[in-house]
């Protein structure tokens, strides 16, 4: 099954609605990553939340980071993703292993911690580009999101994301929703919506027994929508040789130098996909050439 994300809105406009599956997604980053179980579940929340927040997006051009670190076992998570809701990410340490939390589950939010930010930053073709960070609530990276869309964005948000897996570690089912509610939402609406979203205990439950329709349908219970968009998502890095010769030109002309005297070559691997790029001396030579040159 593809990974797919849904956008819809109630027919008077006071709800709007993202959710999607990313099980194939979270699968491919648990692969690339070599991830223990919690890192794997933190990861993947963190995926399937850029991979929805990169749709709210209003240009090709605009791209999205998130980065959540709380001073816990598991250091940084970085995300970043576009209109497109394709999305790529890494985790600094991959090998946390925690014992479950106090309710038998996988222990995100001591992964993560509470000692820190959540920070997205929105690359909008501007000269600078916009950042907005909020202290870490509890680390599980839902209640973190919807924190960020009320006190940054003034949006009253809930979230949901949710990584399921088996023995093995493999991702059975990933998946989630961010609902916001706009200003002229009446009463009637609202206390559905929160019904509607208290009486979900599991979306991956959901995702694994009927599907993101399902997810859409339990959110949106009662309440008249539109779905003003699906399509298919996935994982994808758009590194490549150009983009990692820029971050050799820009490390200066000294360290470019040093690493050709030390070395004579130079192993740049993308965080993102793992993918190693590998610069001989003459490339090397090259490229300081360029750092000089401007």
């Amino acid at each position: 099954m593809e990974d797919i994300l849904i956008r819809c809105v109630s027919n008077d406009g006071s709800i709007r609605l993202f959710c999607c599956t990313t099980t194939k997604i979270v699968e491919e980053a648990r692969v690339i990553h070599n991830t223990y179980p919690v890192a794997t579940a933190a990861l993947g929340r963190m995926l399937t939340a850029g991979s929805m927040m990169g749709t709210m997006l209003k240009s090709e051009k605009d791209s999205i980071t998130l980065q959540i670190n709380g001073k816990g076992p598991i250091g940084s998570i970085i995300v970043v993703s576009d209109i497109s809701g394709d999305v790529r990410g890494y985790v600094a340490n991959p090998y946390v292993d925690l014992g479950p939390n106090a309710q038998g589950k996988l222990d995100v939010g001591g992964a993560v911690g509470t000692d820190g930010t959540f920070t997205v930053i929105k690359d909008l073709g501007l000269k600078e580009p916009y950042v907005g960070q909020v202290p870490i609530v509890n680390g599980e990276i839902g209640d973190d999101i919807a924190s960020y869309f009320v006190y940054s964005e003034q949006t009253p948000t809930a979230v949901a994301l949710g990584v399921k897996l088996a023995k093995t570690g493999a991702v059975d089912a990933a998946g989630g929703f961010i609902v916001q509610v706009m200003p002229d939402a009446d009463e009637k609406t609202i206390d559905l919506l929160e019904n509607n979203v208290l009486s979900i205990k599991s979306v991956t439950d959901i995702i694994s027994e009927n599907g993101i329709k399902g997810l859409l349908d339990r959110v949106m219970n009662n309440i008249e929508y539109t779905v003003h968009e699906e399509k298919k998502i996935s994982y994808r890095c758009n590194c490549n040789r150009n983009r990692l010769e820029k971050a050799l030109i820009a490390l200066g002309k000294e360290d470019i130098k040093e690493i050709i005297e030390e070395q004579g070559q130079a192993e740049l691997v993308c965080h993102f996909c793992n993918k190693k790029y590998m610069f001989n001396k003459e490339e090397l030579e090259d490229i300081l050439n360029k750092a000089i040159n401007g």
